[in-house]
């Protein structure tokens, strides 16, 4: 004990502190506890109690979640251990995925020691205050909400900043050449928004980037060559950003980088060699030489290599048909269904996990190629049914109402990048293609979970039949289902069908990992033909060791034995010997006799 009393005494701060939590007084200056009330109110916030005597800091609720669900963590944050101070200050406010139907409070200004402001998954509006410049923040995560307007240029004044998340809002205009005096950013997400005009280039100052995304906008110019002064990032997105022009060369410079898409470039020459994980080098024009067609060890090079002018169908060479179809049907991502109607129709079970950049093909007349990786699932497994994917975090289909066939949309396939489905041995001539859609990610309603765009291309026989596909808007609403028709010509047994995001949509609601191509059924029947009638298979013959072939033989014989005995009388009527008085033997004589 008398160890003890000098031991506090070097600490006086601790002392303050320690009568503050034992008698439960507000830590929190007065001017700070009616800052937060501002700010809850401005948020729509209503579950703070601020009657009575309330401390924000006690990391318990209604203002701290202890125990977060992962992607819903709420609370505030406070340090009490500043220099020459008694009390403690405000220094983070995190509300995700908490619905909030507010604005951005420009009150939070007045938290001078506010470092972190994470407001990720909400239903907010309006726009950034610019009095948010004067704080020593050094995170703003703002991704999926409805906010608007451009970005102030006073963002550039705070040099603190190490991350500063945008994106899926509805922002626009030019970007402030001011955020150039980030020298210490690290991530700028910037995709899924309305930006315009070129990347200024003070950009070429932020050398300390590690993340940089401006997908999915409207930007104009070249990519710049400043990005070789990158030396430190991991990760670009400018897919579907409106850049144009080619790669700088400069980007070899950048031997961090771990992200960058190459499917779909048409890269040629000899396939490299790699020792990273998870490359896709599908859709190209490689030359693959003794490699053959892999899609195991993380390496795709599904349709990525041409001969001449025919297709790229380098997993799917056949030697010979075992037989031909004349139709196709898949549950894409579910179990076998079979819809009854006019014709019944058999849509084959499509239950492959299919990992990052892979390759299936089923027992009977199709295939499948998925390429891409979800890059932000947190190094979950990539498992890309609609179910699986749910199932990373939480279950993300919603219960379908009711419709025809629901069981074809309970499950539905999903892809990072492409996804191609193949069938293959088919009778040539004109074929009626179905696609089925419903999006089920997505909910309806005033909560962030209905600000989610799928946006991706649909091709048929490498023609784009539909470009920006909207599946919400296309079917007039959420677990709406609607069904695609054309007409495609199947001229040399094979039908191809792909769907690709090309960059364009959000990527992270309702969480990461649920953007790209979606389906839920494919089917293809005869348009200019009849498929030939099956033969029936011959009649069954039962074996005779069986209770059912024991009958059968007792029967025939007992048939036989009838048909005989009345032979024999017929005979003997007609000879006139039935009409004397004979005898037995006599009868048995003549039966002999004959």
């Amino acid at each position: 004990m008398n160890m003890l009393f000098p031991r506090l005494f070097l600490h006086p701060l601790l002392v303050v502190c320690f009568a503050n939590f034992a008698f439960g007084a507000t830590r929190l200056p007065p001017d700070e506890v009616q800052t937060l009330a501002d700010i809850a109110k401005k948020l729509g916030k209503t579950n703070w109690d601020f009657s009575g005597d309330p401390d924000p800091c006690n990391n318990q609720k209604p203002w701290t979640d202890p125990n977060p669900t992962k992607g819903f963590e709420y609370g505030i944050t406070c340090n009490c251990f500043l220099a020459n101070s008694t009390v403690c200050h405000i220094t983070s406010i995190v509300m995700k995925a908490q619905d909030l139907p507010g604005t951005l409070p420009k009150e939070m200004a007045r938290l001078t020691h506010l470092e972190n402001i994470d407001l990720t998954r909400n239903y907010l509006s309006g726009t950034i205050p610019p009095e948010w410049g004067s704080l020593p923040l050094v995170n703003i995560s703002l991704l999926g909400n409805r906010l608007t307007g451009p970005i102030p240029k006073e963002i550039g004044d705070i040099t603190t900043l190490k991350r500063l998340d945008i994106s899926m809002n509805i922002f626009s205009g030019e970007l402030p050449r001011e955020l150039g005096n980030l020298t210490l950013i690290e991530s700028m997400l910037l995709n899924s928004n309305n930006f315009t005009g070129e990347l200024p280039d003070t950009f070429g100052n932020l050398t300390t980037l590690k993340d940089f995304r401006v997908g999915d906008s409207h930007f104009s110019g070249q990519i710049p060559d400043f990005i070789k002064n990158w030396t430190n990032l991991e990760k670009l997105l400018i897919q579907a950003s409106g850049l144009t022009g080619p790669i700088p060369r400069g980007i070899s410079l950048l031997t961090n980088l771990t992200d960058l898409f190459l499917t779909g470039n048409l890269l040629t020459g000899p396939v490299p060699t790699w020792t990273k994980q998870n490359v896709d080098l599908s859709y190209n024009n490689f030359t693959i030489g003794d490699k053959g067609c892999q899609s195991q060890g993380g390496l795709n090079l599904f349709a990525s290599s041409s001969k001449g002018n025919s297709s790229k169908t380098t997993c799917l060479e056949i030697q010979k048909c075992p037989q031909t179809w004349y139709s196709l049907g898949i549950n894409c991502g579910g179990k076998a269904v079979t819809v009854y109607g006019e014709k019944d129709k058999t849509f084959e079970a499509d239950t492959y996990s299919a990992g990052p950049s892979s390759f299936y093909r089923s027992t009977t007349n199709w295939a499948l190629s998925s390429t891409g990786y979800f890059s932000d699932s947190g190094g979950l497994e990539d498992t890309l049914t609609n179910d699986d994917v749910g199932n990373l975090t939480y279950k993300l289909t919603n219960e379908i109402p009711a419709m025809a066939n629901p069981l074809l949309y309970r499950d539905a396939r999903l892809s990072p990048i492409s996804l191609t489905y193949y069938g293959f041995c088919l009778e040539n001539g004109k074929y009626t293609v179905n696609l089925h859609f419903a999006e089920t990610v997505f909910t309806n309603g005033q909560t962030y979970k209905s600000l989610g765009r799928r946006i991706f291309d649909v091709y048929i026989q490498g023609r784009l039949v539909r470009e920006d596909f909207n599946i919400v808007d296309e079917a007039g609403g959420i677990s709406t289902v609607v069904i695609m028709n054309y007409t495609a010509a199947v001229t040399s047994g094979t039908l191809e069908i792909r769907f690709y995001w090309a960059g364009k949509g959000t990527t992270g609601i309702p969480l990461t990992g649920v953007y790209g191509p979606l389906i839920s059924a494919i089917s293809a029947d005869p348009a200019d033909f009849e498929a030939p009638t099956p033969t029936p298979p011959p009649p069954e013959v039962a074996s005779s060791t069986s209770p059912g072939g024991i009958v059968g033989a007792v029967v025939g014989i007992v048939a036989g034995g009838v048909f005989i005995i009345l032979l024999v009388f017929g005979i003997l009527w007609r000879r006139g010997l039935l009409g004397q008085q004979n005898t037995l033997e006599d009868g048995i004589y003549m039966f002999m006799l004959l």
